[in-house]
């Protein structure tokens, strides 16, 4: 008969960090099906583990540990200790006491049968219960919750809250979901926040929170654009751009931005920071034209590439600051855009949309194009713009490559404008137009 030998905790920690010390770590070595065995295996340890270190945490909370050892909260003892965030470390606690609200969730997790996503969503739907349910209904709804993580993943748990209340207590089901929904929508409208945080590596990162019908609208809206941006035009034979596959998440981000472009191009927020893109150049005259794509600043001072300080250049309002003597300001120009609504309507009426063959983006979501550039002398007159859509407008713009590289926009002599590809694309370089300019004009 086998006696099993009782460890103490700090032995059995002691056991399992040597284990992992001795395992051999040539991955490499490994047979698929080892790997395969050994990775569930590790996965399943760490939920455990997990496990392990929350109940030890909540005992410490219970009985104050850390404040009594040395003078100071549980939270900062944890941040410093284990070089957490206070955010992480007082996010552990919650999740600590939790599991300790609920010992058959904690007995799942420690024998390795509730993994931790799954925790989290059986907590998460326990402590949402009406407050009134009783302590007999209270333990039969974490014994279902419990069960159901043999066959539910995390998301499923989550939208179980209202069937839930249905098997332990179906005579006030009805009222309760109604309650539950009402503070729902009460907590999401308090909880609605949007923050722009710069990385520092050339990306703003958007974090948000809005309410459910607002965000699905927003969901909405962008997904329809996103899924209209599927890259099916001329470039796509282009192997040098954008040779990784574009996710959706990738698109999304795209039309997100369209979105505010399309906002911006209607004017239809307050004028401070709905206007189109503004770039207001501060510099010696004489240097002007020939330094503006190196003092291109954001107002938080962010620099831009030169090849996006020209794409914005090239539809925006200009608002020059004339400098003289020791960069005091001599004069200040008036507000005036550079593209104006009559040339705009122009530019719509003749190219009907982005320029290059095969890209359906309307007028509203494309820029106004100088071909002959604006800091090298090009007229912003309609015998030099074309309409192109943001993407398109980012290759087509003069960059880093070698002519025969680069793709090209001219006007015919008719007015059309055509697409002259690279010379990997097309060696004869044979130039193309959207196909809209084909269809013969009904109009007359």
């Amino acid at each position: 008969m086998e006696t099993k030998v009782a460890l103490t905790t700090g032995d059995a920690l002691t056991r399992i960090s040597t284990a992992l010390d001795a395992a051999d770590h040539e991955f490499g070595l490994m047979t698929d099906a080892a790997l395969l065995g050994a990775t569930a295996g590790a996965l399943a340890l760490a939920d455990r583990m997990h496990a392990f270190a929350l109940s030890l945490l909540a005992e410490i909370e219970s009985r104050d540990t850390a404040h009594h050892e040395l003078g100071i909260g549980t939270s900062s003892w944890l941040a410093d200790g284990s070089r957490l965030t206070l955010r992480e470390a007082n996010r552990l606690i919650r999740d600590a006491n939790d599991l300790a609200r609920f010992p058959q969730v904690r007995e799942g997790m420690l024998n390795g049968t509730i993994s931790v996503p799954q925790s989290h969503a059986v907590t998460r739907v326990l402590t949402k219960l009406p407050d009134d349910l009783g302590v007999a209904a209270e333990q039969a709804a974490e014994t279902t919750m419990v069960e159901y993580c043999t066959e539910f993943n995390s998301h499923a748990l989550k939208r179980l809250s209202r069937h839930l209340v249905e098997v332990v207590a179906p005579d006030i089901a009805d009222q309760t979901e109604a309650r539950r929904l009402e503070r729902e929508t009460r907590h999401a409208s308090q909880r609605r926040h949007l923050t722009f945080t710069p990385d520092g590596d050339g990306s703003m990162l958007l974090r948000a929170s809005l309410p459910l019908v607002a965000g699905e609208l927003l969901k909405a809206q962008v997904d329809a654009l996103a899924n209209q941006a599927r890259r099916n035009a001329l470039d796509a034979a282009d192997p040098l751009i954008r040779p990784e596959p574009v996710t959706m998440s990738m698109r999304r981000a795209d039309a997100l931005t369209d979105l505010v472009d399309l906002a911006a191009r209607a004017q239809i927020t307050p004028a401070n920071g709905g206007d189109r893109p503004r770039i207001i150049v501060t510099i010696n005259h004489d240097q002007l034209l020939a330094d503006c794509t190196r003092n291109g600043l954001l107002p938080t001072g962010a620099e831009l590439s030169a090849g996006e300080l020209r794409r914005l250049a090239c539809d925006a309002d200009l608002l020059p600051v004339v400098l003289g003597g020791p960069s005091g300001v001599l004069d200040v120009g008036r507000d005036h855009r550079l593209v104006t609504p009559t040339i705009r309507a122009a530019l719509t009426a003749r190219d009907k949309g982005c320029v290059f063959p095969g890209c359906d983006q309307p007028p509203a979501a494309c820029d106004a194009h100088h071909l002959q550039p604006w800091q090298h002398g090009g007229a912003t007159s309609l015998a030099n713009l074309v309409l192109a859509c943001r993407h398109h407008h980012g290759i087509i713009e003069p960059g880093d490559r070698l002519e025969h590289l680069r793709w090209h926009v001219r006007l015919r002599d008719d007015g059309i404008p055509e697409v002259i590809p690279p010379l990997h694309v097309d060696p004869q370089r044979r130039p193309r137009i959207h196909q809209r300019f084909r269809i013969p004009d009904r109009a007359g």
